[in-house]
Order: C-alpha cells, then sequence, then structure tokens
C-alpha cells in the first residue's frame, strides 16, 4: 500500500507542479508585492510598506464607487442570464425537429470574443448606423435619436445586454446538462399524482438541478466580478466614471498609473472578494429546501 501511495503521488506531482506555476506563484507573487511601494525605483524591489496600500485602498472613494457599480452590474447581469439561460435549457430539452442544430447555434455568441461581442452592441446603439436607433424609429417607439453612452444611467443597458447575449448560452449549457441528468420517472409518476407542469418544476426540476445551477452562479458571478473588456471597448469607464467597476479601477492603477503596489493590494482584495462569494453560494445552495417553493 505504501509503495502504491508513492507512485500515486508521483503521478500527481507534475500537475501539482504546473498547477503551482501557473496559478499559486502568481498569487503570492501578486500578495507580496501589494506590500511594497514604488517598484519602479529598483525593478523587481521597492520598500516595504506594510498594509500601507490597503490602507489606501479602503480609504479611496472611487474604489468604493467602482465596488458599488461592480455589484450592482453582478446582480442585475447574473440574475437576467440566469432566468434567461433556464427558459433556453429547459427549451432546447425538449423533443423537437431540428434540436440539435438549435443547440448548436445557441453556443455562437458565446464562441465570440467578448471584444467583438462588445464592439458589436456597440455599434447596435450607435446613434447615426445602429440597428436599434433603426427599429425605434421603425416601430414608433420612445428612444430614437437618444446617445445612450452620454447618460451615466443608459450607457449601462448595452452594456449589460451585451453581457446577456454572450453569457446566457454558457448558463443554459450548464443547466441543460442537469436537466439530462434529471430521470424522466420521476416526472411520469408526479403526473399520476395528479402534480401539473409548474408543480414539477418547484417540485422536482429545481430541487434536482441545483448543482447545476450552483456552478453555474459561482462561475457567472465570478466572471461577472471580473467584467473589463466589455467596459473598455464599450465605454471606457464613462461617462466620467459612470460604468467604471473595479476591475477597471484595477486594471487603471496597473496599466495606467503605474502603482503596481496599490494595483496588487486591489487584486488581493478582489479575489478574497471573489472566495467569500463563492463560499457564499456554496453554502446557501447546500442548504436543505433552498429551491423549494
Amino acid at each position: 500500500m505504501a509503495a502504491r501511495s508513492r507512485v500515486g503521488y508521483l503521478l500527481v506531482l507534475p500537475a501539482v507542479a504546473a498547477l503551482a506555476a501557473i496559478a499559486i506563484y502568481p498569487l503570492v507573487y501578486n500578495l507580496v508585492l501589494s506590500t511594497r511601494f514604488d517598484v519602479l525605483t529598483e525593478p523587481g524591489t521597492g520598500h516595504f510598506t506594510g498594509l500601507a496600500n490597503y490602507k489606501q485602498m479602503v480609504t479611496d472613494p472611487n474604489f468604493w464607487g467602482d465596488l458599488g457599480r461592480t455589484g450592482i452590474f453582478m446582480v442585475v447581469s447574473v440574475t437576467l442570464e440566469f432566468v434567461a439561460g433556464l427558459i433556453l435549457a429547459l427549451i432546447v430539452h425538449r423533443q423537437f425537429k431540428a434540436r440539435g442544430l438549435v443547440r448548436a447555434s445557441i453556443l455562437i455568441p458565446w464562441a465570440i470574443p467578448t471584444a467583438v461581442s462588445a464592439l458589436l452592441w456597440k455599434m447596435f446603439f450607435d446613434i447615426r448606423s445602429g440597428f436599434v436607433d433603426f427599429a425605434l424609429k421603425a416601430l414608433h417607439l420612445p428612444g430614437s435619436q437618444l446617445v445612450w453612452f452620454n447618460s451615466p444611467t443608459l450607457a449601462w443597458v448595452p452594456i449589460i445586454l451585451s453581457d446577456m447575449w454572450k453569457n446566457t448560452p454558457f448558463i443554459a449549457l450548464l443547466l441543460l446538462a442537469g436537466l439530462q441528468t434529471i430521470p424522466q420517472e420521476i416526472y411520469e409518476s408526479a403526473r399520476i399524482d395528479g402534480a401539473n407542469s409548474w408543480q414539477a418544476f418547484w417540485a422536482i426540476t429545481l430541487p434536482l438541478l441545483r448543482p447545476a445551477i450552483m456552478v453555474a452562479l459561482i462561475f457567472r458571478t465570478l466572471s461577472a466580478m471580473l467584467v473589463f473588456d466589455t467596459i473598455f471597448v464599450m465605454t471606457g469607464g464613462g461617462p466620467g466614471q459612470s460604468t467604471e467597476v473595479v476591475a477597471y479601477y484595477d486594471w487603471y492603477k496597473y496599466m495606467v498609473s503605474l502603482n503596481f503596489g496599490f494595483g496588487a493590494a486591489v487584486a488581493v482584495a478582489i479575489t478574497v472578494l471573489a472566495l467569500i462569494l463563492a463560499a457564499i453560494y456554496v453554502r446557501l445552495l447546500r442548504q436543505r429546501g433552498g429551491f423549494m417553493a
């Protein structure tokens, strides 16, 4: 047994070493960097400042403003994407002609690079040549000749729609995989007992779909928390700072201000928040009856 254990450890050692190289080492290096300042004076060094960068971060109102906007974007986008993804998964889970083609086609938006998707939706909302303005005019609806990206509030509409179009297929794919693991015999038994479709959905589908829901929500929440490229391409954080999120704030401190120690502190804070959110999701979704009516 001892020999087999040693062989097992040796077999997983390359994977552990690769994981340490691509994940653990950068995290540790970033943590060390967050305790230093003025790293440009001596490349790779900089004098030790302890928690000074973290103190500067928590006292910066721009950080809290960006964090608040990130939270609002995260809640709105993930909620809309989950509802749309669940509906889409329930539709393509049914038996109908060309179901395979439909399943493949809904993955097209997810396969498109995020920057390209964001640029596409930015063009849609262009006041001169955008499809949205043309459609609103043709349907005689309010909102035509509206400069969406000049409004601190309305600028979020194309951002959220772009994010939904890109990421809803991902949630639908995960939920569809969960739906396919639910035995059909359970639904047949429920019908025999007199349950209608809505009762079966709440009493059977959602509870048994909980593991897939947990995975989908964790992945999309963390992804939404780190949103950057969509904001960068569509608004650049504007107008003003009205669409600036915490990942954009971190990028600005790193790449524009070249304040590497402060940027590293913000990255550490984002990582900790992401871990806390993941732990909260796991705890809530594992509770008995978490999705029961």
